[in-house]
């Protein structure tokens, strides 16, 4: 992480409980240093066990930070304010009103729960599926994860339950052929969402961008440029979707820092 970087995200960063007198010791080790190993988890694909020793962090001190910050919702917290600032400095309001739906399968390392996978036969993947949904720019908004054998239909339910929950403002929700029927209608009258289904022209055959839907591929594009997030790797399926949220950390950090570095003359 260049200082750039670290300026943006130190502000943002959870304030430690002992300084709110609650309790507990001083933190040992620099957080940037905790982050960096984080991100280099999720970056390279490593193992927890494996750090290189470099970052002079025990790896039981960056998984036990990794884990509070999720179970706490620091790490949301964190990815929020990073992409409200982000749709700011591109003219946009800090919360969207609208965002697209989509869905990626996984192939499942062996260290993935047998009750956490399966098979998805459309796509003749085993492993997990994680549905997620972004903003217009293609930003993260939610994401869940699933077994792979769940229909796209049915994971998008708890998916736009909690979009609902956590964004009001959002009204509109485009989507491909995969969940049109009666989610359109449920999620009109549970939800009040318009879910518009962005269907593919039957004239054309290869691959052709389709409107909207291209948003959401290239935002799952850039979180598969996060080896970690190539696969499921992880016992919990909590502990991908934090995967998931390191992975659009990283992006949104550089292209803030990008923008607050003064212009070469």
């Amino acid at each position: 992480m260049s200082d750039e970087e670290w300026q943006v995200i130190k502000p943002l960063m959870p304030w430690p409980a002992w300084l709110q007198g609650n309790g507990g010791r001083p933190e040992k080790y620099c957080r940037r240093l905790i982050m960096d190993a984080i991100r280099y988890v999720a970056d390279n694909g490593i193992k927890w066990r494996n750090p290189p020793t470099d970052f002079l962090v025990p790896w039981r001190t960056v998984h036990a930070t990794f884990t509070r910050w999720w179970q706490d919702g620091d790490l949301y917290a964190l990815h929020n304010d990073l992409r409200e600032q982000v749709r700011i400095a591109d003219g946009r309001e800090p919360e969207p009103s609208a965002g697209i739906i989509d869905s990626q399968s996984l192939r499942a390392a062996e260290t993935v729960a047998a009750g956490s996978r399966g098979y998805d036969a459309a796509k003749k993947v085993q492993g997990t599926k994680r549905h997620v949904i972004v903003d217009t720019l293609g930003l993260l908004l939610v994401v869940i994860v699933t077994a792979a054998g769940v229909q796209d239909r049915d994971g998008a339910k708890p998916t736009l339950e909690r979009l609902r929950d956590w964004y009001e403002r959002i009204t509109l929700i485009w989507a491909d052929s995969a969940y049109a029927g009666k989610l359109v209608t449920w999620a009109k009258k549970h939800l009040r969402l318009t879910v518009e289904i962005v269907k593919r022209s039957d004239d054309v055959s290869g691959f052709v961008v389709q409107p909207r839907r291209w948003v959401v591929e290239r935002t799952l594009s850039w979180i598969s440029q996060r080896r970690r997030c190539v696969r499921d790797y992880e016992r919990l399926s909590e502990h991908h979707e934090a995967m998931v949220l390191w992975a659009m950390i990283i992006p949104m950090g550089r292209r803030l820092a990008r923008s607050a570095s003064p212009k070469p003359t």
